[in-house]
């Protein structure tokens, strides 16, 4: 019997939740486009100040990925009806948000040497995290 904090449900609301609140970050960056440097993208910034409409498209396109992505999260815990291609596109989500946060060892190390603020670590956490939390969610809903 699974313990009712680790269900799959709750661990696919959780990851939802990270992924609506990427999606709002997101949203901020369209708003306030000079906290793209601040999460490490200044060459967005640059291309903002030069008028080009590129990095509101680009930001707008992973805003609507993370909103879908928090979707299937729902849909995994069964708040929302069963999307396409749920176990897949879980599992996808899961590995892609776990790719990301291949760079939290790298982030930890340059944040000791004091060479990157602490939000990448925590950014490069959130990634581990939210990677879990679907690929565990996907597979507990498989068993």
């Amino acid at each position: 019997m699974e313990h009712m904090y680790l269900s799959s449900k709750n661990l696919l609301v959780a990851g939802s939740v990270l992924s609506f609140l990427v999606a709002l970050l997101h949203i901020v960056l369209v708003i306030r486009p000079k906290l793209y440097g601040y999460f490490g993208a200044s060459k967005l910034t640059e291309l903002n100040e030069q008028g080009s409409s590129f990095t509101v498209w680009v930001t707008l396109g992973l805003v609507v990925m993370f909103v879908i992505w928090g979707f299937y999260g729902l849909s995994g815990a069964g708040i929302i009806r069963q999307l396409p291609l749920l176990r897949v596109a879980l599992i996808g989500i899961g590995i892609i948000y776990l790719l990301r946060a291949l760079m939290l060892p790298s982030d930890i190390v340059k944040f000791a040497q004091h060479a990157r603020p602490l939000r990448f670590v925590i950014l490069s956490f959130g990634s581990l995290l939210a990677g879990l939390l679907y690929l565990v969610g996907a597979l507990v809903t498989a068993k």
